[in-house]
């Protein structure tokens, strides 16, 4: 008796662990498949694409690599790609010194108009960039910086530093006062035992405000088109569609190759950080 219930116990056991395996494949299938389909459209043929009796998921005919390397040969995407990046890599630098200390005075310093300049800071956020452009533009026009890539680097940040205040100010919230007062009664003073004690607790938040900043940087659309015009200060948001879409024509495969090659080193960069945003939740406890 004992034995067929051992039996089966395990045969439960077997078959939700199947059933458990099944459906993580399966999301993790629909999840990556816009990826995948785009993948495989990079290397298909016209003959192969614009049938739609063809499989999506599957070569019907030979591939090709005619597409990728039209991207590199006859379009600016590196030129694009590396605007992107440094535009990028400085908004975030900027987001983070200004929005990590403003986060932390409204989180930590109790003072009577936090609340109020909280919620000020986030409705700025919540103005339409349809709506700001144009007095933007005479900003930038009055600094000089029209058709330069430094334009936006100087806007972008008036997108990300209010988001990133509010989710800064949440994760600031979860690090116990316990430790920095700790921190000050070893000898160090508020800045220090920010620095030393705060920060390394916030780490997932960072990285957070990070992975929104840059990409909100590569996606953003609006700003880019009206500030930037010459094709050497362009980035990837308007580069490519300028020159993949022409008119009604569209350079399908050379599109979707772009969009690959452009996700892969996000996703790649991400998973490299990917520990230390899931440690950075379970440092953050008060030890007795």
């Amino acid at each position: 008796m004992t034995s067929s219930l051992a039996v089966r116990y395990r045969r439960r056991h077997l078959l939700a662990r199947c059933g458990l395996y099944f459906g993580a494949v399966l999301a993790a299938f629909l999840c990556a498949a816009p990826f995948l389909w785009s993948l495989v459209t990079a290397f298909k043929q016209n003959r192969d694409l614009y049938n739609p009796a063809n499989n999506p998921f599957a070569f019907n005919r030979p591939a090709t690599s005619d597409h990728v390397l039209y991207l590199f040969e006859r379009t600016s995407f590196v030129t694009f790609a590396w605007n992107t990046l440094w535009v990028g890599l400085l908004v975030v630098a900027v987001t983070l010194l200004l929005g990590l200390p403003a986060a932390y005075a409204l989180a930590r310093l109790d003072r009577p108009w936090a609340g109020w300049f909280g919620v000020a800071i986030f409705l700025v956020y919540l103005v339409p960039p349809s709506l700001l452009f144009l007095s933007l533009s005479r900003l930038i026009v009055t600094l000089g910086l029209q058709d330069s890539t430094w334009s936006l680097v100087l806007i972008y940040p008036t997108i990300t530093i209010p988001v990133s205040i509010w989710l800064l100010i949440g994760f600031l919230k979860t690090v116990p006062r316990d430790i920095e007062e700790q921190a000050m009664v070893d000898g160090y003073s508020r800045l220090g035992a920010f620095w030393r004690a705060v920060v390394p607790l916030t780490f997932p938040g960072i990285v957070a405000v990070v992975v929104f900043a840059f990409t909100l940087t590569a996606s953003e659309f609006i700003y880019a088109l009206a500030f930037v015009s010459p094709t050497t200060e362009k980035v990837l948001s308007t580069g490519v569609p300028t020159e993949l879409v022409r008119g009604d024509v569209f350079f399908w495969q050379s599109l979707q190759a772009a969009t690959v090659l452009v996700a892969i080193p996000i996703a790649i960069v991400f998973n490299l950080f990917l520990d230390r945003f899931v440690a950075g939740f379970t440092q953050g406890a008060v030890k007795g």
